[in-house]
């Protein structure tokens, strides 16, 4: 039986580090990285590239852009089966469900993965998670559920999906979490155990929205997204200012990273009113667990309220996901009503 055709590519992050004057840079090439991997050869056919060697901190949307228009090349080359990135860890709950967008009719295993302990620490985990990954893109099991599973990302023997994951931790080797749902799957001894399939209920709203475009394409139509963070200490400057300025300082679009089950303070909505009226501005739950709410509360600037001035509701999905949801559609030139249906897959 043949082995399956893996292509690893490699973004940079702690799983690349190479000493630097006193700290540590990311410098390991994809092949550096497969080498450090006994037996992986074994596994898959692989072919390995290096696109970035940058701190995850550092990707961004465009760098995803190009990322999947290269995976969807692949793809329609024929001679992939599937593929692993390897990257930085700050920005994986981001970057893996921008993937999981752009990718979200692709029926071939993607699997995300990094590392908490760079190489140069004692029992790196590097190694390991990109094993695991290569294991489960080259799997059966996985390329036949894999137009259901989508992007998956694996850490510390853990699967979990795109659109669920968040990192809860900053430097432990579990640090990575899927609150609502938990993970679904897990990597024992040689075994994939999956436990259960994400719900993805945005794969046809996001596919009409892509409408089939090369990724690449959407990488010169820039519209910022400006996540705020709604607090007991702000008086709501910054969205004052912003709704004060007709040209919004540049931004496109707004996710309020709101309190609860999706509120703001009374003395927040005269500016998010105004914003609302001119560029679509979402309520996404600061929490990160559970759905907003949406007919329970009616005081000024509670989620009902929000909702009658023209605030969109992320419903489950994470401020940060929310903010990559909201940029794409927008640079796919969604309009309110669009950008709406694509949120409420969410709910």
């Amino acid at each position: 039986m043949s082995k399956a055709r893996i292509a690893v590519y490699a973004l940079g992050g702690t799983i690349a580090m190479v000493p630097g004057k006193e700290g540590v840079v990311p410098g390991l090439s994809a092949d550096q990285l497969i080498a450090a991997v006994p037996g992986l050869r074994e596994i898959a056919a692989l072919r390995a590239e290096t696109l970035s060697k940058v701190a995850s901190p550092n990707l961004d949307l465009d760098g995803v852009l190009v990322l999947a228009a290269r995976i969807r090349a692949d793809a329609a080359e024929g001679a992939t089966d599937g593929w692993v990135v390897t990257q930085g860890t700050d920005t994986i709950e981001e970057t893996a469900f921008l993937l999981d967008l752009l990718l979200a009719d692709l029926d071939r295993p993607v699997v995300v993965t990094g590392a908490m302990r760079n190489p140069l620490m004692v029992a790196p985990d590097g190694p390991a998670n990109i094993l695991n990954a290569v294991r489960l893109a080259a799997s059966p099991d996985i390329a036949r559920e894999a137009g259901a599973l989508g992007v998956l990302v694996t850490l510390n023997d853990t699967i979990h999906a795109a659109a669920e994951v968040v990192k809860a931790n900053t430097h432990r080797l579990d640090a990575f979490a899927s609150p609502q749902t938990g993970p679904v799957g897990l990597l024992i001894e040689d075994r994939i155990v999956l436990t259960g399939t994400p719900r993805r209920p945005y794969r046809a709203a996001i596919a009409t929205l892509l409408d089939g475009r090369d990724p690449a394409t959407l990488i010169e139509r820039k519209a910022p997204v400006l996540l705020v963070g709604v607090t007991v200490t702000d008086p709501g400057l910054l969205l004052a200012h912003l709704a004060d300025r007709p040209d919004r300082l540049g931004y496109a679009g707004i996710v309020l990273s709101a309190m609860g089950g999706g509120h703001v303070p009374a003395r927040l909505m005269a500016p998010v009113a105004g914003l609302a009226a001119s560029l679509p501005v979402v309520m996404a739950g600061r929490v990160g667990n559970g759905p907003l709410l949406a007919r329970t509360y009616e005081f000024a600037g509670s989620e009902m309220d929000l909702a009658q001035h023209g605030v969109l509701s992320a419903g489950r999905l994470h401020a940060l996901k929310s903010c990559v949801l909201l940029e794409l559609a927008l640079r796919c030139g969604a309009d309110r009503a669009a950008i709406a249906r694509l949120f409420a897959g969410f709910a």
